[in-house]
């Protein structure tokens, strides 16, 4: 084949690519993402990176009802709420922010993977982001009396939230931040972050079962340590609890413990590390997805190049 007729089949095959290659990188998810691995959250302990938990009962109800894993933990985000949550996710699908994609979170039961706390203790954030973007986290107890064996619903929380965070350092692939419980709840409760950025137009929202001691007895809990407890936040949580931003509440109690639902001692969960992490200030960084789109756009352009090659050896 003539040198000139190689180099416009090239172009030909350079000017079908572009389109296509545009679309992988445009289809991109936006690239702030989050969820909380301390307390765990529902959506992260069952993801492929769950450990142990991911293969509880609960999280393999939730995958089935949900039809595929939850692989993208991370991405659980409605754009455009602006504060209106209680408008705009519907009753009874609060841990799924309301999307299809994540409905087996909704899935009322009293065994998923939780997290023990004290009452009037101090709650140790931990939130995983492969991104630093600016936001303020609103940190929900279901109020005393909670049934987990219905759906949860906005009746359920407070109107008001018991710990407001804004714009914490993001460190080592994670916010973590610190605040005072309150001091009146027992057994099962549920844990609703949300997590409203200001730097993109997401919210995000997650639910992270908890226990507290039940009352044994007036002015005093059932306190009994449970095996194992102490040494599993610490395996959950990459490095130490930062101080607590200036806007949440400063106390220094005992890092929580996760605990199976059923009492027994869950296993150790790893923070995240194989998620791609953001550097400490804004910036960009593809997630997961979005290498992948990129790797399947270099794939593209190897083969094409290739082809151009062969075409002008003829």
């Amino acid at each position: 084949m003539p040198r000139t007729t190689a180099h416009r089949t090239a172009a030909l095959a350079s000017a079908v690519a572009a389109p296509f290659l545009l679309g992988l990188w445009a289809a991109g998810p936006a690239q702030a993402h989050g969820a909380p691995t301390d307390p765990v959250s529902r959506v992260y302990a069952c993801s492929p990176e769950g450990g142990a938990d991911a293969g509880s009962a609960a999280c393999r109800a939730a995958v089935r009802a949900n039809g595929t894993s939850f692989a993208a933990w991370d991405n659980l985000r409605v754009a455009g709420v602006n504060g209106r949550d209680r408008q705009t996710v519907p009753d009874g699908r609060l841990c799924s922010g309301g999307l299809a994609a994540y409905r087996g979170l909704d899935l009322a039961r009293a065994d998923w993977p939780s997290t023990r706390l004290e009452p009037g203790g101090t709650l140790r954030m931990t939130y995983a982001s492969t991104i630093a973007h600016e936001g303020t986290f609103k940190l929900y107890l279901t109020k005393p009396g909670y049934d987990p064996s219905k759906p949860l619903t906005w009746s359920d929380l407070p109107e008001r939230p018991f710990a407001q965070v804004r714009n914490p350092k993001l460190t080592n692939g994670a916010y973590r931040f610190a605040a005072k419980l309150p001091a009146d709840r027992t057994g099962r409760q549920v844990l609703y972050t949300i997590w409203q950025n200001s730097s993109t137009p997401d919210t995000y929202y997650s639910c992270s079962d908890v226990v507290f001691p039940q009352a044994v007895a007036e002015g005093k809990t059932d306190s009994t340590p449970r095996a194992g407890t102490p040494a599993t936040a610490a395996a959950r949580t990459a490095s130490p609890s930062a101080s607590p931003s200036p806007t949440a509440s400063a106390v220094s109690a005992a890092p929580s413990a996760s605990v199976a639902s059923d009492g027994a001692p869950a296993r150790p969960v790893a923070a995240p590390q194989s998620t791609p992490v953001a550097a400490d200030t804004d910036g960009s960084g593809p997630s997961a997805p979005l290498l992948a789109g990129g790797a399947a756009a270099v794939l593209l352009l190897t083969g094409g190049a290739a082809l151009a090659v062969r075409l002008r050896r003829r």
